[in-house]
């Protein structure tokens, strides 16, 4: 393979992976690591809601082993706007917060649209003009998540592939799983874990995830994550993902 494969989870505090995923007893702020020492990414999700200090993302750095990566999910203030050409402050403000002081840690910027935001060429355009090439010396990687059936448009994937940003791959009920070109990298979201699978997904649908996955690495980094869908569940699919990979 070309690249890597990394499984994670969406974040690592949450309250019913207590004693399902995490040991009982494990201290909330051992938490991190006990994600580094059995997966191999995770994504911050904190980032879409607020700014983060360089000293929160450098403690994160070190709780986590080498070869471990954390995917960063973009501000919401720059997509979930109307005018996305008009982000550039916030993408500013996001990228500068302190992303850099992750170093090697850093996996893939997560840009998240929502799922009414439609596919205006112009507009989209403008806006991955906006996405810096790196930060403090730091090499970004930018994947965009696009929930509208409009971006599944061979325009919409020239532009990206242009850009050399990842396109998303989701596994959801309703949103579009649109398949991007060969940048270097690939970014699939996994969403439809069910309670009643004790490993999330089946067996069979694991196997299959498995494949194609080494398949994405023959081309460069694999990141998959699993997210939403029944969210207990979650780490256990990462688990046995990795297993079958």
């Amino acid at each position: 393979m070309a690249g890597r494969i990394r499984i994670g989870i969406g974040g690592w505090v949450f309250e019913p992976w207590r004693g399902t995923f995490y040991p009982a007893g494990l201290r909330q702020k051992d938490e991190l690591a006990y994600v580094g020492q059995h997966l191999t990414a995770t994504e911050i999700n904190a980032t879409y809601y607020s700014t983060q200090k360089p000293a929160t993302f450098a403690g994160w750095a070190k709780a986590v082993p080498d070869g471990f990566q954390f995917a960063v999910k973009a501000s919401r203030y720059c997509t979930n706007r109307r005018v996305l050409a008009d982000a550039g402050e916030s993408v500013g403000k996001f990228v500068g917060q302190g992303i850099a002081e992750l170093g090697d840690r850093l996996g893939p910027i997560l840009w998240q649209f929502m799922p009414t935001k439609a596919f205006d060429p112009d507009d989209f355009g403008a806006f991955l003009k906006l996405l810096p090439a790196s930060v403090d010396g730091v090499p970004l990687r930018h994947a965009l998540e696009v929930r509208h059936a409009s971006f599944d448009d061979p325009a919409f994937l020239a532009m990206a592939r242009d850009a050399g940003a990842a396109i998303v791959l989701a596994d959801h009920e309703t949103y579009p799983a649109i398949r991007g070109a060969d940048v270097g990298f690939s970014y699939t979201r996994l969403m439809q874990t069910l309670e009643g699978e004790s490993t999330g997904y089946s067996a069979a649908a694991l196997t299959d995830w498995a494949e194609r996955l080494r398949t994405q690495a023959a081309a460069g980094d694999a990141f998959a994550f699993f997210i939403s869908g029944a969210k207990v569940r979650n780490p256990a699919a990462a688990l046995a993902l990795s297993a079958a990979i």
